[in-house]
């Protein structure tokens, strides 16, 4: 059985970026860019103001000194007369400087009086200018490859004239729910049936990494039925499927994608909870089988689902952020299988406590509940003990605390 970081490896060698577009700067947020993006021009496109006040040649004037202003120039205008040495002009923030000067002075340091100021402190020359270019020049690369766009960037690349960006597109990620013990939320749960959780938990998670969610509903137990789902999921960017996919007489996943001309990437590994997740491809599509216990669902979706997203969205750090952390409580190791477990995060004097659930089994919805990280055990070992410093995957930091992306 291959363990976790042998699947990993064969996952991301078999996904690949999605094919890049072209798209509206409005409708990027969260994108990751496919190619560098240049500036349209220069930032700022000329000499201007960073100040409210007075512009005017600076030819030594001091303390005292009086200008006579010729002139008002307010943002968004330009000053169409004649500046001579001597002279001032009043001229407000992000106005563009006439060509006759090169120094402002802010309004609180003059004293205006009949059509004359009066420097009330000494100015330097070129003071409260900003520079044409100064920021950005012309063609020049504001942001390379694979910068993911957030505020920040989209703001940049707006004020720099880039209307329309190359990026890696969001996922279509089509999931459907197998097994006849499932019925839709609302349906009263009948005797040995089960609400489909998982709908809910895996298309909120898919939604937050960015993606547009499919969703092909439940198919019974039915392999015909089954078939006529995935086909209709193997249109999209990606196909997740959650149960199914164990050694049961009823687990018809992995048999009716191979109809559909699966190739298998793996199929069991040894982790817990998750060990029956499959992985392959299927005309193209990449598909992930999840285990249908909560739990276990939940895990393999942030181990293997996640990376392989970010994968397709050209993130080049696909897998989980790591998080050292002092261990609240002692935990202990599987014999054969290497355990992820699920637990909280607090900060406490700028080092993180995790705190393991205590609901650890693969069925335990509520074990998902709160949980901010993982935590790798290895195998056959002596599991860690309270106080010990161990890595942990990283899903979200509590609120208010600062820590690795």
């Amino acid at each position: 059985m291959l363990t976790y970081n042998e699947a990993i490896k064969i996952l991301l060698q078999k996904i690949s970026p999605l094919t890049a577009v072209e798209a509206p700067l409005s409708e990027t947020l969260g994108c990751v860019l496919a190619e560098p993006v240049a500036s349209r021009w220069d930032l700022p496109p000329a000499d201007n103001s960073a100040m409210d006040g007075y512009a005017f040649a600076f030819a030594g004037q001091m303390e005292g000194d009086t200008l006579p202003v010729t002139g008002f120039i307010p943002a968004g205008s330009s000053f169409e007369g004649k500046l001579t040495v001597g002279q001032a002009v009043k001229i407000m923030t992000g106005a563009p400087l006439p060509s006759a000067c090169d120094t402002v002075v802010p309004i609180e340091d003059v004293v205006e009086s009949g059509g004359k100021i009066r420097l009330t402190r000494t100015p330097t020359a070129e003071q409260h200018v900003r520079h044409r270019g100064e920021e950005v020049g012309k063609g020049e690369k504001l942001l390379d490859t694979g910068t993911v766009i957030h505020s920040g960037e989209m703001g940049l690349l707006a004020a720099a004239g880039a209307e329309r960006v190359r990026v890696f597109p969001k996922p279509r990620v089509a999931l459907l729910s197998t097994g006849d013990e499932l019925v839709e939320l609302g349906t009263a749960p009948g005797p040995g049936q089960i609400v489909n959780s998982n709908f809910y938990m895996l298309s909120a998670r898919l939604r937050e990494e960015g993606c547009t969610v499919i969703p092909l509903g439940i198919a019974p137990d039915n392999e015909r039925e089954l078939s006529q789902r995935i086909a209709e999921g193997l249109k999209a960017d990606m196909l997740i499927t959650t149960g199914g996919v164990s050694v049961g007489d009823r687990d018809y996943v992995q048999d009716t994608l191979r109809t559909h001309g699966f190739e298998i990437g793996f199929w069991r590994v040894a982790i817990k909870p998750g060990k029956p997740v499959l992985f392959g491809t299927a005309q193209g599509t990449p598909v992930l089988g999840l285990p249908g216990n909560p739990a276990a669902s939940a895990a393999t979706f942030e181990l293997f689902v996640r990376p392989a997203l970010r994968r397709m969205t050209g993130h080049s750090d696909t897998l989980p952020s790591r998080l050292r952390v002092t261990l609240a409580t002692a935990v202990s190791s599987d014999d054969k299988r290497q355990s992820f477990l699920w637990g909280a995060l607090r900060e406490e004097a700028g080092e993180y406590i995790f705190m393991p659930s205590e609901r650890q089994g693969s069925g335990q919805t509520r074990s998902i509940q709160g949980s901010m990280a993982l935590l790798p055990v290895p195998p056959a070992s002596d599991g860690y003990p309270a106080g010990s410093e161990v890595e942990v995957l990283l899903l979200r930091l509590p609120p208010g605390a600062s820590g690795p992306a």
